[in-house]
Protein backbone atom coordinates (compact mmCIF):
# COMPACT_ATOMS: atom_id res chain seq x y z
CA UNK A 1 0.00 0.00 0.00
CA UNK A 2 1.23 3.83 -0.84
CA UNK A 3 0.06 6.03 1.37
CA UNK A 4 0.14 9.60 -0.53
CA UNK A 5 -0.80 12.98 0.71
CA UNK A 6 -2.70 15.24 -2.01
CA UNK A 7 -2.23 18.81 -2.11
CA UNK A 8 -4.33 20.21 -4.90
CA UNK A 9 -3.55 24.11 -3.47
CA UNK A 10 -4.77 26.67 -5.41
CA UNK A 11 -6.70 27.60 -9.19
CA UNK A 12 -6.27 24.98 -11.62
CA UNK A 13 -4.31 22.58 -9.12
CA UNK A 14 -7.08 20.80 -8.23
CA UNK A 15 -8.10 20.33 -11.99
CA UNK A 16 -4.19 18.74 -12.80
CA UNK A 17 -4.80 16.83 -9.54
CA UNK A 18 -7.89 15.10 -10.08
CA UNK A 19 -6.67 14.13 -13.81
CA UNK A 20 -3.24 12.58 -12.69
CA UNK A 21 -4.90 10.82 -10.02
CA UNK A 22 -7.31 9.13 -12.66
CA UNK A 23 -4.03 8.02 -14.38
CA UNK A 24 -2.72 6.80 -11.10
CA UNK A 25 -6.31 4.92 -10.12
CA UNK A 26 -5.66 3.27 -13.82
CA UNK A 27 -1.86 2.39 -13.21
CA UNK A 28 -2.50 0.67 -10.18
CA UNK A 29 -5.59 -1.37 -11.82
CA UNK A 30 -3.59 -2.34 -14.30
CA UNK A 31 -0.77 -3.42 -12.46
CA UNK A 32 -1.93 -4.79 -9.06
CA UNK A 33 -0.78 -2.39 -6.32
CA UNK A 34 -3.03 -0.10 -3.92
CA UNK A 35 -2.75 4.08 -3.30
CA UNK A 36 -4.28 5.33 -0.44
CA UNK A 37 -4.99 9.12 -0.56
CA UNK A 38 -5.20 11.72 2.13
CA UNK A 39 -6.57 15.10 1.02
CA UNK A 40 -5.17 18.55 2.56
CA UNK A 41 -6.55 22.13 1.58
CA UNK A 42 -3.15 23.90 2.25
CA UNK A 43 -2.71 26.83 -0.27
CA UNK A 44 -3.99 30.37 -0.55
CA UNK A 45 -7.57 29.67 0.14
CA UNK A 46 -7.26 28.65 3.95
CA UNK A 47 -4.28 31.17 4.26
CA UNK A 48 -6.93 33.88 3.74
CA UNK A 49 -9.41 31.85 5.52
CA UNK A 50 -7.10 30.95 8.64
CA UNK A 51 -3.94 32.54 8.61
CA UNK A 52 -2.28 29.09 8.41
CA UNK A 53 0.05 28.27 6.04
CA UNK A 54 1.93 24.31 7.15
CA UNK A 55 1.68 24.13 10.57
CA UNK A 56 4.24 22.03 12.52
CA UNK A 57 1.66 19.74 13.41
CA UNK A 58 0.95 19.35 8.98
CA UNK A 59 4.81 18.83 8.76
CA UNK A 60 4.47 15.84 11.74
CA UNK A 61 1.51 14.55 9.80
CA UNK A 62 3.26 14.53 6.18
CA UNK A 63 5.97 12.54 7.35
CA UNK A 64 3.69 9.45 7.70
CA UNK A 65 3.04 9.29 4.18
CA UNK A 66 5.07 7.71 1.35
CA UNK A 67 4.88 10.53 -0.72
CA UNK A 68 3.41 14.04 -1.65
CA UNK A 69 1.27 15.38 -4.72
CA UNK A 70 1.27 18.44 -5.32
CA UNK A 71 -1.22 20.55 -7.84
CA UNK A 72 -0.04 24.08 -7.39
CA UNK A 73 0.37 27.13 -4.76
CA UNK A 74 -0.60 30.48 -5.21
CA UNK A 75 -3.19 32.84 -4.89
CA UNK A 76 -3.91 36.08 -6.34
CA UNK A 77 -5.33 37.71 -3.13
CA UNK A 78 -2.26 36.68 -0.96
CA UNK A 79 1.25 38.44 -1.22
CA UNK A 80 3.93 36.90 -3.14
CA UNK A 81 6.32 35.01 -0.93
CA UNK A 82 4.18 34.03 1.79
CA UNK A 83 3.21 30.71 0.38
CA UNK A 84 6.02 29.92 -1.60
CA UNK A 85 7.59 30.22 1.72
CA UNK A 86 5.05 28.77 4.07
CA UNK A 87 4.46 26.14 2.16
CA UNK A 88 6.71 25.00 -0.12
CA UNK A 89 10.28 25.97 1.27
CA UNK A 90 9.17 24.87 4.58
CA UNK A 91 7.82 21.33 3.53
CA UNK A 92 11.56 21.29 1.79
CA UNK A 93 13.63 21.86 4.90
CA UNK A 94 11.39 20.28 7.45
CA UNK A 95 11.21 16.81 5.17
CA UNK A 96 14.83 17.45 4.11
CA UNK A 97 14.08 17.06 0.41
CA UNK A 98 17.49 18.02 -0.59
CA UNK A 99 17.40 16.86 -3.99
CA UNK A 100 15.34 18.77 -6.37
CA UNK A 101 15.30 16.62 -9.78
CA UNK A 102 14.19 18.41 -13.21
CA UNK A 103 14.08 15.79 -16.55
CA UNK A 104 14.06 18.35 -18.82
CA UNK A 105 13.25 16.08 -22.05
CA UNK A 106 11.29 16.76 -24.94
CA UNK A 107 8.53 14.18 -26.41
CA UNK A 108 7.58 13.67 -29.48
CA UNK A 109 4.85 16.37 -31.51
CA UNK A 110 5.62 18.32 -28.39
CA UNK A 111 6.70 22.56 -29.85
CA UNK A 112 10.46 23.65 -28.69
CA UNK A 113 11.71 26.97 -29.49
CA UNK A 114 14.74 25.92 -30.62
CA UNK A 115 15.42 25.60 -34.21
CA UNK A 116 16.09 21.90 -35.35
CA UNK A 117 16.28 20.88 -32.21
CA UNK A 118 14.00 17.44 -31.36
CA UNK A 119 14.23 14.83 -28.89
CA UNK A 120 17.20 13.06 -29.26
CA UNK A 121 18.69 16.64 -28.68
CA UNK A 122 16.81 17.53 -25.74
CA UNK A 123 16.68 14.53 -22.92
CA UNK A 124 18.88 15.33 -19.90
CA UNK A 125 18.43 16.17 -16.35
CA UNK A 126 19.37 18.90 -13.73
CA UNK A 127 20.25 17.75 -10.11
CA UNK A 128 19.30 20.70 -8.01
CA UNK A 129 20.28 21.34 -4.07
CA UNK A 130 17.35 22.04 -2.91
CA UNK A 131 17.78 22.59 1.06
CA UNK A 132 21.33 25.23 1.03
CA UNK A 133 22.68 28.31 -0.36
CA UNK A 134 21.17 31.58 -0.88
CA UNK A 135 17.01 29.65 0.12
CA UNK A 136 18.29 29.67 3.86
CA UNK A 137 17.55 33.37 3.80
CA UNK A 138 20.68 33.81 6.07
CA UNK A 139 21.37 37.74 5.77
CA UNK A 140 19.14 40.93 7.05
CA UNK A 141 18.23 44.16 6.05
CA UNK A 142 18.89 47.32 7.98
CA UNK A 143 17.66 51.45 7.53
CA UNK A 144 14.73 49.85 5.22
CA UNK A 145 13.27 52.92 3.68
CA UNK A 146 16.42 55.22 4.14
CA UNK A 147 18.13 55.68 0.98
CA UNK A 148 21.22 53.99 3.23
CA UNK A 149 19.45 51.30 3.33
CA UNK A 150 21.14 47.97 3.06
CA UNK A 151 20.21 44.45 2.54
CA UNK A 152 22.12 41.00 2.29
CA UNK A 153 21.25 37.41 1.86
CA UNK A 154 24.39 35.10 1.47
CA UNK A 155 24.91 31.96 -0.62
CA UNK A 156 26.12 29.40 2.42
CA UNK A 157 26.99 25.84 2.06
CA UNK A 158 28.88 23.20 3.94
CA UNK A 159 30.69 20.16 2.41
CA UNK A 160 27.81 17.75 4.00
CA UNK A 161 25.19 19.03 2.01
CA UNK A 162 27.23 19.83 -1.35
CA UNK A 163 28.68 15.75 -0.77
CA UNK A 164 25.20 14.34 -0.47
CA UNK A 165 23.82 16.56 -3.50
CA UNK A 166 26.50 15.48 -5.61
CA UNK A 167 26.61 11.79 -4.34
CA UNK A 168 22.71 11.62 -5.82
CA UNK A 169 23.94 13.20 -9.31
CA UNK A 170 26.96 10.82 -9.51
CA UNK A 171 24.89 7.71 -8.70
CA UNK A 172 21.96 9.06 -11.02
CA UNK A 173 24.36 9.00 -13.83
CA UNK A 174 25.93 5.58 -13.12
CA UNK A 175 22.35 4.51 -13.53
CA UNK A 176 21.35 6.55 -16.82
CA UNK A 177 25.13 5.31 -18.20
CA UNK A 178 23.99 1.72 -17.58
CA UNK A 179 20.28 2.37 -19.36
CA UNK A 180 21.41 3.75 -22.61
CA UNK A 181 25.32 4.25 -24.57
CA UNK A 182 23.68 7.40 -25.61
CA UNK A 183 23.61 8.58 -22.04
CA UNK A 184 27.06 7.15 -21.32
CA UNK A 185 28.60 9.04 -24.32
CA UNK A 186 28.04 12.31 -22.52
CA UNK A 187 29.50 13.94 -19.12
CA UNK A 188 28.02 14.57 -15.46
CA UNK A 189 28.08 18.73 -15.77
CA UNK A 190 28.71 20.77 -12.67
CA UNK A 191 27.18 23.72 -13.35
CA UNK A 192 28.39 27.24 -10.72
CA UNK A 193 30.17 30.49 -11.01
CA UNK A 194 33.68 29.60 -9.53
CA UNK A 195 35.57 32.47 -11.46
CA UNK A 196 33.43 34.98 -9.34
CA UNK A 197 32.11 33.22 -6.38
CA UNK A 198 35.11 32.18 -5.48
CA UNK A 199 34.55 30.48 -2.34
CA UNK A 200 31.27 28.90 -2.60
CA UNK A 201 32.07 27.88 -6.20
CA UNK A 202 35.41 26.42 -4.93
CA UNK A 203 34.19 24.25 -2.26
CA UNK A 204 32.00 22.96 -4.86
CA UNK A 205 34.44 22.14 -7.70
CA UNK A 206 36.39 20.65 -5.15
CA UNK A 207 33.98 18.63 -3.84
CA UNK A 208 33.20 17.47 -7.29
CA UNK A 209 36.36 17.07 -8.61
CA UNK A 210 37.50 14.57 -5.50
CA UNK A 211 34.37 12.77 -5.42
CA UNK A 212 34.06 11.48 -9.16
CA UNK A 213 37.97 11.00 -9.37
CA UNK A 214 37.93 8.71 -6.11
CA UNK A 215 34.74 7.10 -6.67
CA UNK A 216 33.56 7.36 -10.06
CA UNK A 217 35.93 7.36 -12.20
CA UNK A 218 34.54 5.58 -15.07
CA UNK A 219 32.45 8.92 -15.45
CA UNK A 220 33.37 11.60 -17.33
CA UNK A 221 32.87 15.14 -15.80
CA UNK A 222 32.56 18.57 -16.84
CA UNK A 223 32.33 22.37 -15.85
CA UNK A 224 30.37 24.92 -16.81
CA UNK A 225 30.33 28.41 -15.92
CA UNK A 226 26.21 29.29 -15.13
CA UNK A 227 25.96 31.94 -17.81
CA UNK A 228 27.82 29.48 -20.32
CA UNK A 229 25.52 27.17 -19.07
CA UNK A 230 22.46 29.09 -19.79
CA UNK A 231 23.77 29.43 -23.59
CA UNK A 232 24.70 25.89 -24.08
CA UNK A 233 21.41 24.36 -23.00
CA UNK A 234 20.10 26.79 -26.15
CA UNK A 235 22.93 26.23 -28.72
CA UNK A 236 23.76 23.00 -28.10
CA UNK A 237 21.28 20.82 -25.46
CA UNK A 238 22.47 17.56 -26.91
CA UNK A 239 25.63 18.17 -25.16
CA UNK A 240 23.87 17.44 -21.36
CA UNK A 241 23.05 14.25 -19.34
CA UNK A 242 23.40 14.43 -15.76
CA UNK A 243 23.33 18.29 -14.65
CA UNK A 244 24.07 19.14 -11.17
CA UNK A 245 24.64 22.58 -9.76
CA UNK A 246 23.26 24.40 -6.55
CA UNK A 247 19.86 25.87 -5.39
CA UNK A 248 19.51 29.40 -7.00
CA UNK A 249 21.06 28.49 -9.91
CA UNK A 250 18.81 25.27 -9.90
CA UNK A 251 15.94 27.76 -10.06
CA UNK A 252 17.24 29.63 -12.75
CA UNK A 253 18.11 27.02 -15.11
CA UNK A 254 15.48 24.57 -15.26
CA UNK A 255 12.88 27.33 -16.18
CA UNK A 256 14.85 27.39 -19.02
CA UNK A 257 14.90 23.49 -19.13
CA UNK A 258 11.31 24.20 -19.44
CA UNK A 259 10.65 26.10 -22.26
CA UNK A 260 13.27 24.07 -24.30
CA UNK A 261 10.81 21.00 -23.29
CA UNK A 262 7.91 22.74 -24.44
CA UNK A 263 7.09 24.53 -21.74
CA UNK A 264 5.44 24.62 -18.18
CA UNK A 265 2.49 22.34 -19.31
CA UNK A 266 4.76 19.38 -19.71
CA UNK A 267 7.66 20.18 -17.04
CA UNK A 268 7.71 18.29 -13.89
CA UNK A 269 9.62 17.66 -10.64
CA UNK A 270 10.42 16.25 -7.53
CA UNK A 271 11.72 17.58 -4.56
CA UNK A 272 13.41 14.23 -3.19
CA UNK A 273 14.36 12.76 -0.14
CA UNK A 274 16.55 9.84 -1.47
CA UNK A 275 17.58 8.62 2.38
CA UNK A 276 15.60 5.47 3.62
CA UNK A 277 12.35 7.03 4.87
CA UNK A 278 12.60 9.71 3.38
CA UNK A 279 9.32 11.80 2.22
CA UNK A 280 9.68 13.46 -1.24
CA UNK A 281 6.94 15.61 -2.86
CA UNK A 282 6.22 15.54 -6.64
CA UNK A 283 4.29 18.73 -8.28
CA UNK A 284 3.93 19.88 -11.96
CA UNK A 285 6.30 23.16 -12.77
CA UNK A 286 3.48 25.35 -13.85
CA UNK A 287 1.84 27.48 -11.26
CA UNK A 288 -1.66 27.43 -9.78
CA UNK A 289 -2.57 29.77 -13.51
CA UNK A 290 -5.61 31.81 -11.77
CA UNK A 291 -6.98 33.05 -15.05
CA UNK A 292 -8.12 29.60 -16.29
CA UNK A 293 -9.36 27.99 -13.20
CA UNK A 294 -12.73 26.63 -13.68
CA UNK A 295 -12.39 26.70 -17.57
CA UNK A 296 -11.39 22.79 -18.03
CA UNK A 297 -8.35 24.04 -20.69
CA UNK A 298 -5.29 24.10 -18.49
CA UNK A 299 -3.04 20.80 -19.71
CA UNK A 300 -2.46 18.12 -17.27
CA UNK A 301 0.51 16.37 -18.64
CA UNK A 302 3.31 18.27 -16.26
CA UNK A 303 0.63 16.36 -13.59
CA UNK A 304 0.67 13.20 -15.15
CA UNK A 305 4.35 12.90 -15.55
CA UNK A 306 4.91 14.40 -11.44
CA UNK A 307 2.89 11.34 -11.18
CA UNK A 308 4.80 9.13 -13.14
CA UNK A 309 7.89 10.35 -11.19
CA UNK A 310 6.54 9.79 -8.33
CA UNK A 311 5.54 5.93 -8.96
CA UNK A 312 9.32 5.24 -10.14
CA UNK A 313 10.29 6.60 -6.64
CA UNK A 314 8.07 4.26 -5.03
CA UNK A 315 9.97 1.33 -7.02
CA UNK A 316 7.04 1.08 -9.55
CA UNK A 317 9.00 0.74 -12.45
CA UNK A 318 6.45 -0.94 -15.03
CA UNK A 319 4.22 1.39 -14.46
CA UNK A 320 5.86 4.47 -14.36
CA UNK A 321 7.24 3.45 -18.02
CA UNK A 322 3.65 2.56 -18.80
CA UNK A 323 2.37 6.05 -18.10
CA UNK A 324 5.40 7.78 -19.68
CA UNK A 325 4.15 5.58 -22.99
CA UNK A 326 1.00 6.62 -22.72
CA UNK A 327 1.62 10.15 -22.03
CA UNK A 328 3.34 10.47 -25.38
CA UNK A 329 0.83 8.67 -26.94
CA UNK A 330 -1.43 11.18 -25.91
CA UNK A 331 0.70 14.55 -26.82
CA UNK A 332 0.71 12.83 -30.49
CA UNK A 333 -2.99 13.38 -30.64
CA UNK A 334 -2.68 16.92 -29.42
CA UNK A 335 -2.67 20.17 -31.34
CA UNK A 336 -0.30 21.77 -28.63
CA UNK A 337 0.59 21.74 -24.91
CA UNK A 338 -0.15 25.37 -24.71
CA UNK A 339 -3.82 26.28 -22.17
CA UNK A 340 -6.61 26.23 -24.80
CA UNK A 341 -4.97 25.11 -27.60
CA UNK A 342 -4.49 21.50 -26.87
CA UNK A 343 -7.30 20.20 -29.04
CA UNK A 344 -8.79 18.67 -26.12
CA UNK A 345 -10.31 20.07 -22.72
CA UNK A 346 -8.44 18.89 -19.32
CA UNK A 347 -10.19 16.39 -18.64
CA UNK A 348 -9.96 14.40 -21.94
CA UNK A 349 -6.37 14.67 -21.89
CA UNK A 350 -6.36 12.51 -18.70
CA UNK A 351 -9.00 10.48 -20.26
CA UNK A 352 -6.46 9.78 -23.44
CA UNK A 353 -3.85 8.66 -20.79
CA UNK A 354 -5.46 6.64 -18.39
CA UNK A 355 -7.28 5.22 -21.24
CA UNK A 356 -3.96 4.89 -23.16
CA UNK A 357 -2.94 2.12 -19.79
Amino acid sequence: MHSIAVIPGDGTGPEVVREAIKVLDAAKAKFGFKIEYTHFDFGGARYLKTGETLPDSAVAELKKFKAIFLGAIGHPDVKPGILEQGILLKARFALDQYINLRPVKLYPNVETPLKDKGPDDIDFVVVRENTGGIYTGIGGATRVGAPEEIATQMMVYDRKTVDRCLRYAFELKRKRNAKSAKYAAKPITLIHKRNVLTHCGDLWYRAFEEMGARDYPELKRDYNHVDAANMWFVKNPEWFDVAVTENLFGDIITDLGAMIQGGLGVASGGNINPDPGGVSMFEPMGGSAPKYTGQNVINPMAAIGAAMMMLQSLGEEKASEAVEKSMIEAMKKMKSQAAGRMGYSTTEVGDLVAKGL
